[in-house]
């Protein structure tokens, strides 16, 4: 089968013919229908998070915001049948650890990121694995259909969780978001339609008026002024109720935190890049001082999928108005290349394979 393989860091990315995967007794086979394309791409491919144990070894196949439909089935899943149409979160679970038995499958002791490490080559492929499938592969209502699945990966479902569960906003609570690429657009969508007032920070006026078309109330152009954070402040008469980093740098990370009122909520969802290594420095004091929690949030619990999935049956959330193009296999070299000037906006999907 064909699939976008990485040989070395910081090369050039290549489609290459590789074996197609076999199931695990416990595991299925997806078709790949679609896969969105991610800046934690960019970050695997440019060899970051070794720290943390995201850096498989080349060669491998990248990719992890997938939906497929299953073509292979092996003999120990239960409730996974060939033909299903599926979901596939990229923190794989493995259903059996404390933590997911008690609802936190997203951060699970066995974790396995898809697409990041050697046990789980990834989806920018015709084919991809899915291992412990009953826990692992999402079953897709019928109302919701492969073009608007396609679009539900990574940035989507982890915004939900981050908006939904981590920073509980709502009720007309004023919300920040640093960093308006997919992660931050979908929670400006997903913030708004909990019915949250969101207020979107960038730096490129097409991200900030996309987020206005998602529901921001409000847009700061970080280069126009010089505390983005006053900013925030002086718009929410004394700072926002909920903050979110969704790019991952010292400098949004820092904005976000001091956009805060008192007794606020910060919510990181950015990874950082090599230049920080996973380490942020951060106003320590003006968290005892104000009471501020610090939640770190990671992709979706398979478990609370069909919360989301309810949304957008509804109409509520909808996914596909984050899709910025369809791109093919062969495409998704160049996309990912792209991404090294922050030049994509929304979710770029690789439909055809």
């Amino acid at each position: 089968m064909r699939a976008v393989v990485l040989e070395a860091f910081q090369e050039p990315l290549t489609v290459q013919d590789v074996d197609r995967p076999e199931p695990e007794p416990h595991g299925i086979v997806a078709s790949v229908n679609g896969c969105g394309v991610c800046r934690s791409d960019w970050h695997c491919w440019q060899g970051d998070w070794d720290w943390f144990g995201y850096r498989p070894d080349p060669p491998h196949v990248l990719g992890h915001e997938p939906c497929g439909t299953v073509v292979e089935v092996g003999e120990n899943v239960e409730t996974v049948s060939e033909g299903d149409h599926i979901a596939i979160p990229f923190n794989f679970a493995c259903g059996r650890c404390d933590l997911c038995r008690n609802g936190h499958e997203n951060i699970c002791e066995n974790h396995v990121g898809l697409g990041f490490m050697n046990e789980a080559p990834g989806a920018f492929a015709e084919e991809v694995h899915v291992p412990n499938a009953d826990i692992n592969a999402v079953p897709l209502p019928k109302e919701v259909d492969p073009d608007t699945a396609a679009g539900i990966g990574c940035r989507f479902m982890t915004s939900y969780h981050g908006m939904a569960h981590r920073g509980d906003v709502g009720n007309g609570e004023d919300v920040v978001v640093h960093g308006l690429g997919g992660i931050g657009l979908s929670a400006v969508h997903i913030a708004d339609a909990l019915g949250a007032n969101v207020i979107g920070v960038d730096l490129f006026d097409e991200k900030l008026k996309k987020a206005e078309e998602l529901g921001a109330v409000e847009t700061i152009n970080a280069k126009d002024v010089d505390d983005p954070a006053k900013e925030v402040r002086d718009m929410t008469d004394g700072g926002a109720d909920c903050s979110v980093d969704a790019l991952g740098i010292e400098t949004t990370c820092l904005n976000a935190v001091n956009s805060l009122a008192k007794g606020g909520r910060h919510v990181q969802i950015g990874l950082t890049t090599s230049e920080e290594e996973g380490k942020v420095p951060l106003p320590t004091d003006e968290f005892v001082a104000k009471e501020i929690d610090f939640r770190g949030s990671l992709g979706l619990q398979p478990s609370r999928y069909p919360e989301m999935l309810d949304m957008i049956k509804t109409g509520k959330i909808d996914p596909q108005k984050l899709v910025s193009e369809t791109i093919s296999l062969d495409e998704v070299p160049d996309t990912l290349a792209s991404m090294s000037d922050y030049e994509t906006m929304g979710i770029p999907v690789c439909t055809e394979f």
